[in-house]
């Protein structure tokens, strides 16, 4: 309830306590149930790329949202970045592109994957780049 109107809040049931924003390893904003926030729109961003294909499938995790091709992660959600899985050969090449930097999720980098900020996605086109580009490596690897 709102203190001030008595109101029930439409997006949370009274009977759930408010996640605290907290800072989690790396320095990476999580809540104080140790789950990094995303946002659905964003993950309906990455779905309207990847369409129906019968190989895709979302997972919870990393505290946000994974989508994996034949079992093989692909992209991923934490916070308002994208996850990239582009393979150790495409790394650094991918790291030289704007608002892409090493994927440090654990405090040290992750050769293979980069996180890209929400000024390299905002654009529909920058975001299937960057889907395609982690499908195109993923696709690579064998089923899981």
């Amino acid at each position: 309830m709102s203190p001030a109107s008595g109101l029930l809040s439409p997006l949370r049931p009274a009977t759930e306590p408010k996640a605290k924003a907290v800072t989690g390893r790396a320095g990476r904003p999580t809540r104080e149930d140790g789950c990094v926030a995303y946002s659905e729109a964003f993950a309906d961003r990455i779905r309207a790329v990847v369409g129906d294909d019968p190989g895709v499938d979302e997972r919870k995790m990393f505290g946000g949202i994974a989508f994996l091709i034949d079992g093989n992660m692909f992209v991923g959600i934490a916070d308002d970045e994208l996850m990239v899985r582009v393979g150790p050969d495409s790394w650094e090449e991918a790291l030289a592109h704007p608002h892409a930097r090493e994927m440090d999720f654990t405090g040290k980098p992750m050769r293979g994957y980069v996180f890209v900020d929400a000024a390299g996605i905002a654009e529909d086109d920058d975001l299937r780049a960057w889907v395609e580009r982690g499908l195109a490596f993923a696709g690579t690897l064998p089923p899981k």
